[in-house]
């Protein structure tokens, strides 16, 4: 898609649009990439993966007896891969966010152990709906 169309199509979207609904998690003990799969990247200064995440509050919801949030957030440092990000901002962070089933075990233990997951696990179900 060209720029000029996605930036058409981006405007005419409805706003507010149920994030957990089109966000499928990935299977229980999957391996291999998970590139392709839904998921979320922000990378820049602090303040500004913050107010990125301010935004995607819903998605808390996958964090409940079903489904687990994976969740990553480190400083940018190049110096694993050998090479100098000469536009990254002082002090950058990169967040990585993807949905995750849970196995049969840890969602009996979930239920069990983390009974403060049961809002979540209710508001995930009337998402995902």
């Amino acid at each position: 898609m060209k720029k000029s169309e996605s930036l058409e199509h981006w405007g005419a979207m409805p706003e507010r649009q149920n994030l957990l609904k089109h966000m499928t998690p990935i299977a229980y003990k999957a391996s291999g990439s998970t590139y392709g799969a839904c998921g979320i990247r922000i990378d820049g200064n602090p303040a500004f993966v913050d107010a990125v995440l301010s935004h995607l509050k819903p998605i808390l919801a996958g964090e409940n007896h079903v489904t687990r949030l994976a969740l990553a957030r480190n400083p940018v440092d190049g110096s694993h891969f050998g090479k100098a990000f000469s536009n990254a901002e002082s002090g950058a962070e990169v967040c990585y966010i993807r949905l995750h089933m849970r196995g049969g075990e840890g969602a009996i233990a979930s239920g069990i152990f983390d009974r403060h997951l049961d809002k979540a696990t209710a508001e995930f179900e009337q998402a995902v709906r």
